[in-house]
This record gives structure tokens, sequence and C-alpha cells, in this order.
């Protein structure tokens, strides 16, 4: 807890992690990821080991995989597509939309503080 957000630990288990054959099993897995989270009410007195639900709105997620996935994929078909108007070749053609991609995700990476601010989650309280 600092700079104004409390890092809350997630387990993340396969649907299949409660079967008996898990342990022997390469299909069921079992993640942690570290979340920051900024909206909660300091008042609250979370302290490290508190059960906690996270949450975050529907719109955060679906702009989100819009912004990791949607438009990846516009900018990748759409210049493939403008390469393949002026060459035949495909090698040069998907380069190219890879190519475009890198300064899509420079300006991610330099944009990440203001992303932090819209894809926020939540703790709904101690569970």
């Amino acid at each position: 807890m600092g700079d104004g957000c409390i890092k809350v630990r997630i387990v993340q288990m396969a649907a299949c992690s409660s079967c008996n054959a898990a342990h022997i099993c390469q299909a069921s897995e079992k993640k942690e990821k570290i979340v920051d989270v900024y909206d909660f009410d300091p008042d609250a007195g979370y302290k490290e080991g508190d059960d906690v639900t996270v949450t975050a709105s529907l719109r955060v997620g679906m702009n989100a995989v819009l912004i990791a996935f949607g438009l990846p994929f516009v900018i990748l078909v759409g210049v493939v597509f403008v390469v393949s108007l002026f060459t035949d070749d495909e090698p040069t053609m998907a380069l190219s939309g890879i190519c475009a991609l890198i300064p899509y995700y420079i300006l991610m990476y330099i944009s990440r503080h203001r992303f932090r601010e819209k894809f926020s989650f939540r703790i709904e309280g101690n569970s």
C-alpha cells in the first residue's frame, strides 16, 4: 500500500484445478497476478492478508479489449491491405503490417499513466 494504491494479489486458477488429477495434468494452471487498485475507500482499513473482491466495470473491460486487440488488428489488416495494392510480395505485406504496430505499442507505453486512470479496478469490500 502506498502512492494512493493498494497492490492486490490475484490467484487465477483453471476451472479444472479442483480435479483429483490436477497435480499431474498439464491442463490445470495456477497463476498469480498483482493488480494496482486506485479506487478504494481509504477509511476501510485494508491490511495485508485481507480477502477482498476486485471488480472492473464492463465498459472498462470492453475498452481494454478494444485497445489491446481491436485497434492493433485494424492497423495490421489496414496496412497489409494498403501494401497489397502496391506489391504482390506477401513477406513484404506481413512485415509492413507488423512494423506498423511498433509505433502503436510505443505510444501505448508512453501513455500508460493515462490508461491507469481510465482502466482501474475497484475494491468492493471485504468478503
